[in-house]
């Protein structure tokens, strides 16, 4: 199944938002992949009305949970407790959408914890862990996405990822994207994750930074990667409509 995430959106409210839907319908796509971040965050008061113009167009839903104000990996403990409630509930919420999968990001660092690796590692292990209970509680597949090259940002490599997986029970969302800025190691990460792989992301870059170009844009080697790719569900995580349509004939042209 072939879907288009939010980050292709640009509208603010629900007119625009059920505009855009049809849009993405038109075009070809399976589902839509609703990204809780400002200012269309996933909540339990406000749900309903997504999941009501998505299913009005009779197609599925994916759940990218929120990321720029959450750290799993806090060291603060107020912090990291508030950021897992945000977590719980848009499990919560995507379960009653029926969505086909949640993507979480790993947590990030912070002066702190890059002083202090190894607790750092210990609170992302027992944060993952609650997550992926929630995810076997509400019976929805979780993946824990992989990050592109960013100072902050943790899981940018395969071993890193592994590291931080440990013996938690979850599953992975391959950001190809992603790992196109940082190792490029495609094979290695497919041979190291592939039976755990719940979802994947693609978009394309030039290998320098996360720029979420329109697939052939980039230095992405689709023809090598693509036929490797589990069958999962894919999003596409392209910037609008128009890099989304390039995108499918860009895959249509590549078979």
């Amino acid at each position: 199944m072939l879907g288009l995430s939010m980050t292709a959106f640009s509208g603010k409210g629900m007119t625009d938002f059920r505009e855009w839907v049809g849009k993405v319908q038109n075009t070809g796509f399976d589902f839509v992949e609703l990204v809780s971040e400002w200012p269309h965050y996933l909540t339990k008061a406000n749900y309903r009305g997504f999941a009501e113009v998505v299913e009005g167009y009779g197609m599925k839903v994916t759940v990218h949970a929120p990321f720029s104000d959450v750290n799993i990996g806090a060291l603060n403990e107020k912090l990291r407790r508030a950021s897992l409630e945000i977590l719980r509930e848009t499990i919560e919420v995507a379960s009653e959408m029926n969505a086909l999968v949640v993507t979480v990001h790993p947590g990030h660092h912070s002066p702190a914890s890059m002083k202090n690796e190894r607790k750092y590692l210990e609170i992302q292990r027992e944060s993952l862990k609650k997550i992926a209970a929630w995810g076997e509680e509400f019976g929805v597949k979780v993946g824990l996405e992989n990050m592109p090259r960013f100072v902050t940002l943790d899981a940018q490599t395969c071993e890193r990822l592994g590291e931080l997986l440990g013996d938690v029970e979850i599953g992975v969302t391959f950001d190809v994207g992603h790992l196109n800025t940082t190792t490029g190691e495609f094979e290695r990460f497919l041979e190291i994750f592939g039976d755990i792989i719940v979802h994947a992301h693609l978009h394309d870059n030039r290998g320098e930074r996360d720029e979420h170009l329109a697939l052939g844009d980039g230095t992405v080697p689709w023809g090598r990667v693509l036929p490797m790719l589990p069958r999962v569900t894919w999003a596409l995580e392209v910037g609008d409509i128009k890099s989304a349509r390039r995108s499918l004939e860009f895959l249509k042209n590549l078979h």
